[in-house]
């Protein structure tokens, strides 16, 4: 079941409370510098990497002098946007030293459930990633109007996976995996090496009870994997205090549990597109345009449209069809339809100079559009 990991090339990466802050007793600044050095090593070895960091509530608490987390929204929103500061420069610090530059992403829930800040967040981490940037993305906690918007940093780790199309999310915590009992109350609970995300007696071995810093236990993690199998990201839980632990799960040795994703990433993708989302518009295609979609499994360009139907927004799905009316496919557009109007015909080299900017070369990308006739 791991020999996948070995081929990984986008993997999110998870470092929880405990790990980062000495359970509660500042940053674990050489927690940091380990994690840091294998991120380095496997940058080099040309595996793409986000990093979701837990902690910047927990180092406000420190820098705080608090020892309890609080209960009022205000006072979690000073403490993350204080402990934010020490935990992104911890980062940025580390790095450096090995050439390599971080970039700090704050994203809500909003940010992932509408369509339009869906697609900009997820260009942005392309052009990050693109460039050899390291993001470090968090929950916005200074701005979110409830205490727990993603839920805890696990879910939000899965949706980053959903969202950049990870091959893995790794996720690093305090346990060495998910037991077959509770570990605390029975010594010889085993750990569960390998599972089919989706068995249902996986249910009946985790708990929901975190510890006083972080906000889940096994069973937000336990969820956080079959959020991320939507994508077909598998899932890996591991000791984060394990010497090497990143390059040794990498290199495909066993350790901690890995959760396998039960369908592919575009298998998940296609059907997602395909059965979830309504149509805000279509676009007619000229025979050329219907060729490469179809045949070559290209990204549909602008030069390739032929008339604009409805009215639509940036991110939402509209209908691909031939010159005779078929649908041929659906997708995410990356341009409005005022916008696209404008567009129809015109290469992709000409995008800028009409509309004063270009956020994508494509009005689809591939990895955004389900082909629903084939030739």
């Amino acid at each position: 079941m791991r020999k996948a990991i070995k081929k990984a090339k986008r993997i999110v990466i998870k470092i929880g409370s405990a790990l980062l802050t000495n359970d509660g007793m500042g940053l674990n600044r050489d927690g940091i510098e380990h994690w840091v050095a294998q991120m380095a090593q496997l940058k080099k070895n040309n595996i793409e990497i986000l990093l979701v960091s837990s902690g910047a509530v927990a180092e406000g608490m420190s820098r705080l002098n608090w020892k309890v987390r609080p209960h009022a929204l205000h006072e979690l929103q000073a403490a993350a946007a204080i402990g934010q500061m020490g935990l992104v420069q911890a980062y940025e610090s580390s790095f450096q030293k090995y050439d390599y530059h971080t970039a700090q992403v704050l994203l809500t829930h909003d940010d992932l459930a509408n369509r339009q800040r869906y697609l900009n967040a997820r260009s942005t981490l392309r052009t990050l990633l693109r460039h050899q940037i390291i993001p470090v993305v968090n929950e916005n906690d200074t701005v979110v109007y409830d205490e727990i918007q993603f839920g805890d940093n696990d879910t939000l780790a899965a949706l980053v996976a959903n969202l950049v199309e990870a091959d893995h999310l790794i996720i690093l915590t305090d346990q060495k995996g998910l037991y077959e009992s509770d570990p605390r109350t029975n010594q010889d609970a085993k750990i569960v090496h390998d599972a089919k995300v989706g068995d249902e007696r996986l249910d009946a071995m985790v708990s929901n009870k975190g510890g006083h810093l972080g906000r889940g236990g096994m069973y937000t993690k336990l969820r956080a994997a079959r959020l991320a199998a939507r994508s077909g990201t598998s899932t890996l839980i591991a000791f984060g205090r394990e010497d090497d632990i990143l390059t040794k799960l990498l290199a495909g040795e066993i350790h901690g549990t890995y959760l396998m994703a039960e369908q592919t990433q575009v298998t998940a993708r296609k059907q997602w597109l395909a059965g979830q989302l309504q149509l805000a518009g279509s676009l007619v295609l000229d025979a050329g345009a219907c060729k490469v979609l179809q045949g070559k499994g290209g990204s549909l360009l602008a030069v390739g449209v032929r008339e604009v139907r409805g009215r639509f927004q940036r991110g939402e799905v509209v209908s691909c069809l031939n010159e005779q009316g078929d649908e041929i496919a659906r997708g995410l557009v990356n341009y409005n339809s005022d916008e696209t109007m404008k567009l129809i015909g015109v290469s992709s080299d000409k995008i800028e100079s009409i509309l004063g900017y270009i956020d994508e070369e494509e009005l689809i990308h591939r990895d955004n559009m389900i082909i629903t006739v084939v030739t």
